[in-house]
């Protein structure tokens, strides 16, 4: 891999995890996206609930830019062949349920997806994991 010479966040010396600070934004992160998932959706306060973390994270990455992973030196074609294999799938499946009307014989992906997210457990679970995601973007 292209990262196995590039020292990791823990193994860099001077770096101490301040464990009570990571705790305490865990669960003011956890909090807030509980009280995300409980907005109606597209509605302006749900809007809302998405641009704060949304601009919080794009201030950290251009205030607080992070250490780049260098480039591979080579690239692995087949994995990437596979995931674009997978993505253009993913869009096909979309693109024929929108020209199709997303009929019940071929339902698009959101038509599957909207009704997992319903329950508002699930719904702010994947608001945490969208931020988490976020911050992962930004930290890389």
């Amino acid at each position: 891999m292209a990262t196995d010479d590039v020292p990791r966040r823990h193994d860099r010396p001077g770096r101490q995890r301040n464990r009570v600070r990571t705790a305490a934004i865990g669960i003011v992160l956890a909090g807030y996206a509980w009280a995300a998932g409980s907005t109606a959706p597209f509605s302006a306060t749900a809007l809302v609930f998405v641009l704060i973390p949304g601009g919080v994270l794009a201030s950290i990455a251009y205030w607080w830019p992070p250490e780049r992973i260098p480039p591979p030196a080579n690239l692995d074609i087949t994995g990437v062949s596979y995931w674009a294999i997978c993505v253009a799938a993913l869009f096909e499946w979309e693109a024929s349920a929108y020209k199709d009307n997303s009929l019940p014989w071929h339902p698009s992906l959101t038509d599957l997806i909207n009704p997992l997210l319903g329950p508002h457990p699930i719904k702010s679970a994947a608001f945490l994991l969208w931020v988490l995601v976020g911050w992962a973007l930004v930290r890389r």
